[in-house]
């Protein structure tokens, strides 16, 4: 299905190209945007130094930069987050790719970016992968990969809501949608342009899909948890080449339950009590946002044990009502097969 508009300007897909496998180069113009971000472009007071180092690279965003260019700047902070972009844009640049950079991220090790350049990286992706997309409910719900989610729940509902957004109108004030729904349940709103997507009104998207400011519904049977489903498909193919069924479900009835994969921190941990047959208290199975079933469609593509058995996949929000979504899960967790793994 064809988009008739563009959607997600921020991602920078505009900044890179396509390399033969699909997946996005690293290119000079993808490293200048860094290079101008407000912690690194030099203002008026910084010293010759740092300049200096900010032209070289603006000209050559591969240039190489010594330790004793940073260290001749005479800002500890601006040296220090010269050190930050240099590492990502060495880490870019080892990888070839940015998909290949961003699943070298969870091989193990800590991770030596910032937790927003992983976002970043998960938006431009998701941005490549979505291109064309022409559902607006698949790429509202493909904003659970890479933003924060706030959770209400009052009444039987389960609405998602862009987490910055919703505090930003905490503080500044919101109305409209969903912001009457926080104002209900006690946050301090005044007014807001925060709606929730429907058949009637999710064209809308298209004009706003560079503001996080739709929220919507995420329960059993609604459109946002199957558009999730159908993203789930779309990252785990264009990862591993592997081609997968991801089905909403309500509740994991499996006398032969055999793998799972928790979609966030607060997931994997219920997910594994459950499985290994724990107590879990109801006020915890209770913050389970949504559960699906994955199957392969190509049985060699999972280990042995795997083959013909489904992948329960868990979401959940933290006792503070946030969703933290941990894409990398699905590259690390499923069980897939070395040979059915995407050549990155």
């Amino acid at each position: 299905m064809t988009s008739p508009h563009d959607f997600w300007k921020s991602a920078g897909l505009h900044l890179t190209h396509r390399d033969a496998n699909g997946f996005l180069a690293v290119t000079p113009d993808f490293l200048r945007a860094y290079y101008t971000r407000p912690e690194i472009h030099p203002i008026e007071e910084s010293c010759g130094a740092e300049h200096r180092l900010f032209e070289r690279l603006m000209e050559d965003p591969f240039a190489p930069v010594a330790e004793a260019d940073i260290a001749a700047i005479a800002s500890a902070d601006a040296a220090e987050n010269y050190r930050v972009v240099l590492r990502y844009r060495d880490l870019l640049t080892a990888a070839g790719s940015l998909e290949a950079a961003y699943a070298s991220l969870f091989r193990g090790g800590a991770i030596a970016i910032p937790p927003v350049f992983v976002d970043q990286l998960v938006h431009v992706i998701l941005r490549n992968i979505l291109d064309g997309e022409g559902d607006t409910f698949r790429l509202k719900a493909a904003e659970v990969f890479f933003r924060d989610q706030s959770v209400y729940t009052e009444g039987g509902q389960i609405m998602l809501a862009d987490a910055e957004i919703v505090q930003m109108l905490s503080e500044t004030g919101g109305m409209g949608g969903l912001g009457a729904l926080l104002q209900e349940a006690g946050t301090p709103m005044r007014s807001a342009e925060l709606d929730v997507m429907t058949e009637e009104n999710n064209h809308e998207y298209w004009a706003r899909s560079d503001r996080f400011d739709m929220a919507g519904d995420f329960r059993f049977t609604q459109p946002l948890q199957d558009a999730f489903a159908r993203v789930v498909e779309s990252w785990v193919m264009h990862f591993t080449g592997t081609a997968v069924r991801v089905q909403p479900m309500q509740s994991i009835r499996d006398a032969h339950w055999t793998w799972h994969v928790g979609l966030d921190a607060e997931a994997t941990g219920i997910l594994n009590r459950l499985y290994n047959g724990e107590a879990v208290p109801e006020e915890e199975t209770q913050r389970i946002v949504a559960l699906f079933r994955l199957e392969s469609l190509d049985k060699s593509a999972f280990i042995p044990a795997m083959q013909g058995k489904p992948v329960y996949l868990g979401l959940a929000m933290t006792p503070t009502r946030l969703v933290k979504m941990k894409p990398q899960n699905l590259l690390t967790n499923l069980p897939t097969t070395a040979s059915g793994a995407k050549r990155q």
